[in-house]
């Protein structure tokens, strides 16, 4: 334990960030949880389970609201003292749910010692063994509700979100604070065992990890600190800059691959697709590469992740609001129907994109 005191076009589904307050009203759907914790029956007893696994390791910790709740983890606001603060409790014990949410709370762990560039939640209290992790709950409003808008978001804060990224990726934290959280041979690999990349584009993406990793002749690219979910609702507006919470990915990654998430949750916002583009060549051909590789991860991630859900769905209800399924990274619901089904057309079409820059890049590297 250890503690701290320096988080197409159809008519868009609200869905309730976990820091929004959940004072948004779902259209014909349920109540979002919020305002007074309603600790009877057996979700009841969960939450007082719940609240005395805080207590052991923040015993000032006052809950107030329940913020969000899956098969999971259980998020609470509260406070301790006069300050605010959200608790999450992990309730999965699997061990890739474990890592990831000991991957967090090392985060902001290390971000006690090495502030990062931008705005993110202070630890206030942890422990990874008891999966209880506290931080301050900073004000300001998601950038986005969904974690694929169905509204292009306003310009201005577009701008401020790539802005925070740049400043995020430009940032050089000592070596050792931070890991390297993904495996790209070992992603690639398993991506193509499961029939989602076929042997071209295996071999294509391979060539390109190759060439941004070993250039030979020509200049390489260095590791980039990313943010690792860079969405738009992991990024809240307040008039004293943006803040970027949920950092259970956050670490060396190769070059572009914030911009690569924040580029394949842009369907309907070209011109912003074209700046990250823009950015993400600037570096030269190693840069290129990388990002492209990045890019071709994300997508597919995403299409595996939409369409598991889609299968479950159909196997049968879902311990979530009617008409959403739970999104397997934690961040939220996902709203199913016709609007998962235009999604998922439009990330296979995205994806037919990059492939087909994949294979240019291959053609011309």
């Amino acid at each position: 334990m250890y503690s701290a005191t320096s988080p197409v076009a159809v008519p868009p589904r609200p869905q309730f960030s976990q820091f929004d307050g959940g004072n948004r009203r779902a259209r014909g759907g349920a109540a979002p949880l919020g305002g007074r914790l309603d600790l009877s029956g057996r979700q009841g007893a969960q939450l007082r389970a719940v609240i005395a696994s805080v207590h052991r390791v923040c015993p000032e910790f006052r809950p107030v609201q329940l913020l969000r709740r899956s098969g999971r983890s259980v998020l609470l606001a509260g406070t301790v003292g006069p300050r605010a603060v959200v608790a999450k409790c992990l309730l999965d014990a699997s061990p890739a749910w474990v890592e990831r949410f000991e991957h967090e709370g090392a985060a902001y762990r290390a971000f006690t010692r090495h502030r990062p560039p931008v705005r993110a939640p202070r630890l206030v209290a942890a422990d990874p063994e008891s999966g209880i992790l506290v931080t301050e709950r900073m004000p300001g409003r998601p950038a986005a509700l969904q974690r694929h808008p169905f509204e292009t978001p306003d310009g201005n804060d577009l701008r401020t979100v790539l802005g925070a990224l740049c400043r995020l990726n430009m940032w050089r934290p000592p070596a050792g604070a931070f890991a390297r959280p993904l495996d790209y041979p070992a992603r690639l690999g398993h991506y193509h065992e499961l029939g989602l990349l076929t042997d071209r584009d295996m071999g294509d993406l391979q060539k390109l990890l190759h060439g941004a990793t070993h250039p030979g002749g020509r200049p390489g690219v260095s590791w980039q600190f990313c943010h690792g979910d860079a969405l738009l609702s992991n990024v809240l507006l307040s008039p004293n800059g943006p803040v970027l919470v949920d950092w259970e990915h956050a670490g060396w990654f190769l070059p572009g691959y914030d911009l690569a998430t924040l580029w394949s949750v842009l369907g309907d916002a070209p011109l912003a697709r074209r700046q990250i583009s823009q950015l993400a060549q600037a570096g030269g051909p190693a840069a290129r590469d990388a990002f492209l590789v990045n890019l071709m991860l994300v997508l597919t991630r995403e299409i595996r992740t939409y369409e598991t859900a889609v299968r479950r769905t159909m196997r049968g209800p879902s311990p979530a609001t009617p008409g959403t399924v739970p999104c397997p990274n934690g961040s939220g619901a996902m709203a199913v129907g016709e609007e998962q089904r235009l999604l998922l057309r439009r990330l296979h079409d995205d994806c037919g994109l990059a492939r087909s820059a994949v294979r240019a890049a291959v053609g011309t590297g």
